[in-house]
């Protein structure tokens, strides 16, 4: 069960997305850099107790309208070997000390917690009060034990796809439109699904998919 630790954080948390969120296939935002806003989301426990993870969702609003983005972040007391490319930043956390921040798409103790959830081998927990469940997050999924201690990943204009050679692909979608009537149908039918919720600009709360897992198939 993961600890939250109310403290102070250098640079925070915004700030290392802010900087690092240009650089991604699918920003939306103005040329100047976006202005973010933190709008919801969840965290997973780590079963080994030594990596933090957590699910923001923040909304930006330099662009022509605002846009509301999903940022898995993965939080390491060292720096993880071969992923200086999934690098977000460092900060100094009032209580852990320095704390490496990295995309959490290209981290596999996050991917295999996010599989957990979907798959209902994990819970999703609340992202300021430890051991509390998650509001507004829901899952849907099939079972079992999809394996993704291998996989690639891949950034488009909507999101990011991680594909394991056995043919299972856990895409997430980056830019969250608001989808009430639940997530789509993919051609060969997922394995599970996440939805969850955040808060608007003018208080109200909507809801998206965050993430689909698909099972091997064919082409």
């Amino acid at each position: 069960m993961a600890v939250i630790h109310h403290t102070t954080l250098k640079p925070t948390k915004l700030e290392l997305v802010t900087s690092w969120l240009p650089s991604r296939p699918w920003y939306r935002g103005g040329a100047a850099g976006p202005v973010l806003v933190k709008a919801g989301g969840f965290r997973l426990d780590d079963p080994s107790g030594e990596v933090g993870i957590e699910f923001m969702v923040v909304t930006d609003t330099s662009g022509d309208r605002p846009t509301t983005y999903l940022v898995p972040l993965t939080y390491r007391g060292a720096p993880l070997e071969g992923a200086e490319h999934a690098l977000v930043g460092t900060m100094e956390h009032g209580v852990l000390g320095r704390r490496w921040t990295y995309d959490g798409c290209r981290d596999a103790v996050l991917v295999a917690a996010l599989t957990a959830l979907i798959e209902g081998r994990a819970q999703a927990q609340d992202q300021d009060v430890s051991d509390a469940p998650a509001q507004g997050v829901v899952v849907s999924g099939t079972g079992g034990d999809t394996p993704f201690t291998d996989f690639t990943v891949t950034d488009d204009r909507e999101g990011t796809a991680l594909a394991t050679p056995q043919g299972a692909t856990l895409r997430l979608h980056r830019v969250l439109e608001p989808a009430p009537d639940g997530p789509p149908s993919p051609p060969h039918g997922p394995i599970g699904h996440v939805t969850g919720s955040w808060a608007t600009a003018d208080g109200t709360r909507t809801r998206a998919v965050f993430a689909v897992l698909h099972g091997s198939g064919p082409a």
